[in-house]
């Protein structure tokens, strides 16, 4: 989608975001996977969930001015907002057990 794009600089710059927030979801999942304490899982499923929801911004941002249709946004936007919540909920239920664990 960020290849597809116009080409100018504002809309470059935005893409560059994008790309960043969304390769860094997948890197730091990948990261929290092989985490080797419960603390780094919950730190890195923090960030993860952190750059998901930077990955929502940037997308309503692209869609606010025009740069993507309504058609490309809303699948992207559905999705980007279902992944959110799963690593917001998959955060929260680490920081509880993390928390439960210390008692």
């Amino acid at each position: 989608m960020a290849d597809r794009l116009p080409r100018r600089l504002s809309t470059e710059i935005l893409a560059k975001q994008l790309i960043r927030c969304t390769t860094s979801v997948g890197a730091n999942y990948r990261a929290a996977c092989r985490a080797r304490s419960h603390s780094e899982f919950v730190s890195k499923m923090q960030i993860v969930q952190e750059e998901a929801d930077e990955t929502q911004y940037w997308l309503d941002l692209l869609f606010r001015i025009g740069v993507l249709k309504e058609e490309e946004y809303r699948p992207l936007e559905k999705e980007a907002g279902e992944l959110t919540a799963i690593f917001t909920s998959s955060a929260a239920t680490a920081r509880k057990n993390k928390m439960s664990s210390k008692r």
